[in-house]
């Protein structure tokens, strides 16, 4: 059992004047002011009746609030169990009752659908900040082996499953990541992904852990986050792939800031016209890959290889373990990984976590492949493989070509049931100028082999995008009927 100071409590301690959180607003909150009101909101909770081992809903935006509210949960022992804010009130209450949840605590916005819940207990972050604070010894020490905390997968096959995550797992992911990306004391990191989602919420356990400056913004804004990347004195920045493409159309010759050293993506392969584009105007895009169970970024391209690997997600992070599992013939098979900061278990699903981790072994459900050096693609989700005429068709792939077209804003690319070949790639697109849909197809010719070539071509004002904006392929198909 490996113990550590409680790293909120260390940073107090060694830089407290530091800023820990600066709001989009302009609110700063120092590591000290963030200890002070992260052990005033514990005592409080604790008067609401919380006690460790309890399971603690938290179904709020992105928020001050909710960061003093999770830091408050370490220092009583308790379980944070992050909910998806976007969820309808039946997904939630599934959440709520698999995960054995006592307690959620919520902001006033999200009140109305929490009430909509059976719940042992209600309150919002303002309602226990009423309360007194109840004398509790809190503590000091965090054991890394103790669940923190638990976050549902998105239950795009079958209903979505609990993943624990230990102090041990947060401290590797942190650890893991800065051994990659190097830390400079300067470094300011911009969260705009939702925190109930690892992407997100891993940065708030960075700061802590590395004594780092986060600006913190309510949601992702094009307008506001590339004008706090130009003004704000931001160094890094997570992102998902229609982030990037958004922001690249506001960067101008001069490119960033010189301070502005890494922008973070994550959310699945990125298509090489949009990484072409970001190099052609010195926009630092490193790409990783991670999901939930591997407690964030697993594998992430570092900064010597970021221009001469691109449509890499890199190489495994120092403590981790990467290999591709039954590769065929072309060396894809399935992604599986290994390491400290890989969960060990969905929390009351012992088939489950029996099924996909085997000796340490994460079988992730992603497709890719090594090259020669090593580095890690990633081809697709293996859920959204579409096998054509027995030919293996990735999406991704498709969408990376077509997106090459300037007229074209976003693409999504999914498969449809064929009585001949079993099923055909079908391509969903936002366009930004005028285009046909036989300028596409002449396009995709002339670039794609005749089986990958979408079958029909479908135009949409809007992609299905999950919460961290990430395009859900499975709701696809809803928007062509």
């Amino acid at each position: 059992m490996t113990v550590i100071p409680h790293w909120l409590n260390k940073q107090a301690n060694l830089i407290p004047h530091h800023t820990a959180i600066e709001h989009e607003d302009g609110t700063v909150i120092t590591f000290r002011s963030l200890q002070e009101k992260s052990q005033s909101f514990a005592k409080k909770l604790t008067n609401v009746g919380v006690k460790k081992g309890d399971h603690v809903g938290l179904l709020s935006t992105n928020e001050l609030k909710l960061v003093i509210a999770i830091h408050a949960l370490s220092y009583i022992g308790a379980v944070g169990v992050l909910l998806n804010t976007r969820l309808t009130p039946d997904e939630l209450q599934y959440q709520v009752d698999d995960a054995n949840i006592s307690l959620i605590v919520t902001n006033d916005g999200l009140l109305p659908k929490a009430r909509k819940l059976t719940l042992q207990k209600l309150e919002t972050f303002l309602s226990v900040l009423e309360y007194e604070e109840q004398f509790v010894t809190l503590q000091e020490e965090l054991q890394l082996d103790e669940v923190f905390t638990i976050m549902y997968t998105s239950g795009t096959t079958g209903f979505p499953k609990g993943v624990t995550h230990t102090y041990g797992n947060h401290w590797w992911s942190a650890i893991g990541s800065v051994l990659n990306l190097g830390l400079d004391k300067k470094d300011k990191w911009l969260a705009t992904l939702p925190i109930f989602h690892i992407g997100g919420f891993s940065i708030y356990i960075k700061s802590v852990i590395y004594g780092m400056s986060v600006y913190l913004m309510e949601q992702f804004d094009t307008q506001k986050v590339h004008e706090a990347i130009m003004e704000k004195g931001i160094t890094i920045a997570s992102v998902v792939t229609v982030m990037v493409q958004r922001l690249l159309e506001l960067v101008d010759e001069d490119g960033y800031p010189s301070d502005f050293r890494c922008m973070l993506l994550g959310g699945g392969p990125a298509p090489k016209p949009l990484l072409e584009k970001a190099k052609e105007k010195n926009v630092p895009v490193f790409q990783s890959y991670g999901l939930t169970e591997t407690t964030s970024q697993i594998a992430t391209l570092s900064a010597t290889d970021a221009l001469n690997k691109i449509g890499s997600a890199g190489k495994p992070l120092l403590p981790a373990q990467l290999k591709i599992n039954q590769p065929d013939s072309d060396q894809v098979g399935e992604i599986y990984v290994k390491g400290p900061m890989v969960t060990t278990s969905y929390f009351n699903k012992v088939e489950d976590t029996k099924e996909k981790i085997q000796d340490g072994w994460l079988a992730t459900g992603d497709l890719g492949y090594l090259d020669g050096e090593g580095f890690l693609y990633v081809v697709d989700r293996r859920k959204d493989l579409i096998i054509s005429g027995g030919e293996n068709i990735y999406p991704s792939e498709i969408e990376s070509i077509l997106s090459g077209m300037e007229q074209i804003k976003e693409v999504g690319v999914t498969g449809i049931e064929n009585e001949t070949w079993g099923q055909t790639p079908i391509a969903v697109i936002v366009p930004k100028a005028t285009i046909t849909k036989d300028e596409i197809l002449a396009y995709a010719k002339e670039r794609l082999a005749g089986y990958k070539v979408p079958k029909e071509i479908y135009f949409v004002e809007s992609l299905p995008r999950n919460a961290s904006n990430k395009l859900v392929r499975s709701e696809l198909i809803n928007y062509i009927k």
